[in-house]
Parts: structure tokens; sequence; C-alpha cells
């Protein structure tokens, strides 16, 4: 078999602590995801951009992530040196090295806009990488509970929130780079936990090949053969006839998004609008992600009971009614009720089109399904940044939370002629 190679730590650990290091990488990762994306506004408003600016910068991102993020797929699927955890680790000193320049400039705005655009590209280019990491582990025999570190990455993301939303109230946004700063650094710890896999092992059980058995010529051949069969069908319009209901699919995790994204990124004007502020922001942003938890973390055990289909069509009428809620909000008690609906929406969502993803596609093609999530989610976000803005400022919040109403009703029509049938 093929050697692992691993620092003090080898692939027959115990699941706590196989679980206990993936779940450090997301919650760290998810502590600096609240900093960069749960407070962009905040940070961008105070640097002195407009609503549309704040929209124009956010978009272009979200454009990057979602080219970059299936690029970065297919190179990590093809045999060579790139791997999940190298491109993880790139990603995470980019990211504090970004951090580390906007320290440093604070009245700059075209530095600020390129940059804190690339910090955000990247944060979610990799977010799809770090899921694949998960399954790629796990088919090498490592013992990972996927749903329940998920849901403690959103418990980082929650009390990061919670308490990060007073402090910048008092202190200013420059505390939201130091934060990031150190979770990144936290994450490259994280990452270099894991084992490096021996390149002929990660090629053959991450990209398709067989996991930890020895085949004779012929055989190896075979393999080899069919696996570059199946690559050239895993372009985007071959990957759509291969998988034609989760191609359809990814046109309603758009909608979905583009409403999502709208509350997300100017969460902050919505509740200023009820009366709130940056600690406000904190408590509600805290909230949503730790409703996550509960679910994330028995997302095997609702698995037995629910289809992980019917799950993704639950979590988009959920993404509706979150968003319908605000449209009639008075107060900060109606932002509180919408956001407990992340419970149903987003907290299902994501373990679910992972394991949609993991259970329907083949091995190979799996960076790519979780990707193309990942791009869709990211699109939707394009969209969003786009409209939001320039509706936010011209029409004010209610126009623009009817229009996002409108998209996700969309939504949740496309998941349901997708997802709907017995055979999808």
């Amino acid at each position: 078999m093929p050697v692992i190679y691993a620092v003090g730590i080898n692939m027959k650990s115990g699941k706590a602590a196989w679980t206990i290091k993936y779940s450090l990488l997301n919650s760290t990762y998810f502590i600096a995801f609240c900093t960069i994306h749960a407070y962009a506004a905040v940070y961008l408003l105070a640097h002195g951009f407009t609503n549309t600016q704040v929209g124009i910068l956010l978009a272009l991102a979200n454009i990057s992530s979602a080219v970059s993020q299936p690029l970065v797929a297919a190179l990590i699927d093809k045999p060579g040196p790139l791997t999940n955890r190298g491109f993880i680790i790139f990603s995470v000193l980019a990211i504090m090295a970004g951090s580390g320049l906007l320290m440093l400039v604070n009245e700059n705005k075209v530095i600020i806009f390129i940059v804190y655009a690339l910090i955000y590209m990247i944060q979610f280019t990799y977010q799809p990488v770090m899921t694949a990491l998960c399954f790629e582990y796990q088919n090498r025999g490592a013992d990972i509970m996927y749903g329940l570190s998920r849901g403690l990455g959103s418990a980082g993301f929650a009390v990061t929130s919670m308490l990060i939303g007073g402090v910048v109230e008092k202190r200013g946004v420059f505390v939201l780079l130091i934060v990031n700063v150190f979770a990144m650094a936290a994450s490259l710890v994280a990452i270099l936990l894991f084992p490096k896999l021996s390149e002929e092992a990660g090629n053959r059980d991450a990209k398709g090949g067989n996991i930890g058995g020895v085949e004779d010529g012929a055989k190896d051949g075979a393999r080899k053969e069919n696996a570059n069969k199946d690559a050239a069908q895993s372009s985007l319009r071959d990957f759509a006839k291969l998988y034609p209901a989760y191609a359809l699919f990814l046109i309603a995790v758009v909608c979905f998004f583009f409403a999502h994204n709208m509350i997300n990124d100017f969460m902050i004007q919505i509740i200023r609008g009820l009366g709130g502020a940056e600690r406000e922001l904190g408590r509600a942003n805290f909230l949503q992600a730790i409703l996550e938890l509960p679910v994330m973390a028995m997302i095997g055990v609702i698995l037995k009971k629910i289809s992980a289909k019917k799950l993704l069509l639950i979590s988009g009428v959920a993404f509706l009614i979150k968003i319908v809620i605000l449209i009639f909000a008075k107060d900060m008690t109606a932002m509180y009720i919408s956001q407990s609906f992340q419970l149903f929406a987003y907290a299902l969502f994501i373990p679910a089109a992972a394991y949609y993803v993991s259970e329907t596609m083949k091995q190979h093609d799996q960076v790519k399904g979780q990707a193309f999530i990942t791009t869709a989610i990211t699109v939707g976000g394009i969209f969003s940044n786009f409209i939001s803005g320039r509706i936010l400022d011209s029409l004010g919040v209610k126009a623009m939370l009817i229009t996002g109403t409108a998209v996700c009703a969309l939504g949740v029509v496309i998941a349901f002629m997708a997802l709907g049938r017995k055979k999808s």
C-alpha cells in the first residue's frame, strides 16, 4: 500500500481525533469568514464606500470566485502536485497577507477595494475544497463526523459575531482585521495537522483511483482508461448531461442565494432601518449561526429519516419564508424571527448538498460537484450584489427585499422541478 506521510499523526487516529482536527479547520475558517463576509458592508461603509460601491466590490469578488472555484477543482482532480490540502495552505497564507496589508492602508480606497475583493474571493474559493478534503480523507479511512464539524464551524461564526459586534461598535472596524489574521493563523495550524498523502495515494484516492488495494498491470491500465473516459465528460456541458437534475437544481441554488446574500450582505442596512446597529447585527448573526449547529451535528440521523433531496427542498422553502418575514418587519423582533429560519434554510442546505453530491456522483466528479454548488451560491451573490446595492440606494430596503422574495420564489419552483421527481 502507498505510504502516507505525516508528522506525529497517522490515518489510524480515532473518530474523535479526526473530527477535532476537521472541526478546528471549520471553526477557524468561519471565524475569519464572519469578519470578512458578514461584516463586509460594515467595514466598507466605514471606509467611505456607498451601498452601490459595496455591491460592485462584492459582485466582482463573487465573479472571480465563481470562475476560480471550478478551475481550482479541475486542477485538483487532475493528477499532479496540487491537492486539497496544498490549496488550503496557500489560501490561508494569502488571506493573512492581504489582511496585514489592509491594516497598513486606511485611506486609499483603490487599494482597499482590490485587496478586500481578493480576500473575499479567496475565502469563497477554498470553501468547497475544505468539503472535498473531508471526503478525501474519509475515503482513506479517516473517521470524520462531517455534520458535527461543519456545525461547529457555524458555532465559531456565531460566537465571533456575537462578541465582535459590540467591539466594532466601540473600537471601530480595524478589529475585524486583527481577528481575521489570528483566525487564519489557527487555520494554518489546523490544516498542517492533516497528514500529507503520498502523491500516488492522493491521486488515486482523491481523484478517482482505487483505495488501498494493489492491482495488476492490466487492471490498473483499465482503471486509468475508464478514469480518462469519465474525465472527458466532466466539462460543464457534459457534466450537465451526466447529471441533469443536479444541473437544473444549480439554477435554483442561484435563486436561493440571491435572497440569502441580499440579507447577509446588507443586513446592517436592514437592521438600521429597524432601529438597530452593529450590536444588533452581531446578535442577529449569532442567532442564525448558532441554530445551524444542532441541525448540522444531527445531519447523519436526519438523513436516515429524510433523503438529501427532500432536505434541499425544505431548505428552499425556508429561504423563502425567511425573506418574506423581513418585508413586513417593524422591529428587531421580526428580524430575529426571520433569522431563526436559518435552522431549516442554510443549516439544512449545506450538509444536505454535500451529501447529495457524495451520494449521486462518481468519486472523481465529487470535487467538481461540490465546487459547482459553491459556484452557484457565488453566482447568486453576484446578481444580488449588483442589484441590491443599486435598489437600496435608489428605492430603499423594502423594494430590495421584495425583489429578493420574487427571485427566491422562482428558485423554489425550479427546485421542485429538479428534485421533486422520484428519479432525479
